[in-house]
């Protein structure tokens, strides 16, 4: 009995140590799993913050959807009940309306145009945008290009894709999207997706390398085509009330460690979805990559002017397309 129960004492009064050992500690949310890219990057930036407060500012990172899912935390980190939250930039569309524009079809030219877009002033622009909704806007993580895969053929062209079925997230904009490539959408949950493939209730659906691996789509769907229609960056946030109650120069510490964590983030990502790609490969994935995305991007036109209404959309676009 002793022997249960004091190292367990000993393990949880370290944890209170270490819990107690900064004078401020944020806790911070994020739905991904311990392990993931956006965790280890936020528990980096932690430490940078511990070394360069002096011990006054440390993180704790509740991973796996501890807090609650996102919509959830969204609320309860503008309310100052979450220090912190690294959230998929979808979730705040119908919030912040600056967001919407990241989360366009091939609004990015390439995952390298994606950051040289968002390290630059249409970037700051949106975080900026959070400040209205009791939110700081610290940086943006990586979230992958998704690319369309199916089960029946190599999709080389948008004539390749008339008619075929393809699932997508409850979204009207991704209804869109594929119904002017010429194929019909179906959304429906993910879970449901390897066994609506297998079974023929849909071609083949869309996504990043690590999703499509991971979720073991590609077992069923053995034609992946990197069109990357979509490369949506995810944020990291920061309640107004947290961030307020901090000194000016522990803001600016918290800015930018933040901002630091990035090239982490990118790295850890990278080496993730290089990895399920060389898996997926080593699977005999046939994998299209010589393809001319033109007649794809220019189909969007429809879709960009039912989405792009205001002036402050239609100037981000246009600062997003003229970014080299």
């Amino acid at each position: 009995m002793f022997k249960l129960v004091i190292p367990t004492l000993l393990a949880s009064t370290a944890l209170v140590s270490a819990a107690n050992a900064c004078e401020t500690t944020l806790r911070s949310s994020d739905t991904h799993p311990d392990g993931y890219p956006t965790v280890v990057a936020v528990e980096r930036m932690g430490e940078m913050l511990e070394e360069r407060s002096e011990g006054r500012l440390c993180i704790e990172v509740f991973h796996s959807a501890q807090l609650g899912e996102e919509k959830d935390t969204i609320e309860q980190t503008q309310f100052g009940v979450i220090d912190m939250n690294r959230v998929s930039l979808g979730p705040f569309n119908n919030i912040i309306e600056e967001t919407q524009v990241p989360s366009l079809p091939y609004i990015f030219r390439s995952v390298e145009h994606m950051h040289k877009v968002m390290d630059g002033p249409v970037g700051q622009q949106i975080l900026d945008a959070f400040g209205d909704h009791d939110l700081v806007g610290l940086a943006f993580y990586d979230g992958g290009s998704r690319s369309f895969y199916n089960s029946e053929k190599p999709i080389t062209s948008m004539a390749d894709m008339e008619g075929m079925k393809f699932r997508v997230m409850q979204s009207d904009m991704f209804v869109d999207m594929v119904s002017a490539l010429g194929a019909n959408a179906t959304p429906m949950p993910y879970g449901e997706v390897y066994s609506g493939i297998q079974t023929g209730v849909i071609d083949g659906a869309e996504n990043n390398w690590p999703s499509y691996d991971s979720s073991g789509h590609f077992e069923v769907a053995k034609y992946y085509t990197m069109d990357e229609h979509l490369i949506v960056p995810e944020v990291l946030v920061m309640s107004r009330t947290a961030f307020d109650g901090l000194s000016a120069e522990d803001q600016e510490l918290v800015r930018q460690a933040a901002k630091d964590s990035v090239p982490v983030m990118r790295e850890l990502w990278a080496a993730r979805e290089a990895e399920s790609e060389a898996k997926v490969r080593e699977a005999g994935v046939e994998i299209v990559t010589d393809i001319d995305k033109t007649p794809f991007i220019e189909a969007m036109v429809p879709v960009y002017e039912k989405y792009v209404t205001s002036p402050v959309l239609q100037q981000m676009v246009q600062d997003i397309q003229a970014t080299e």
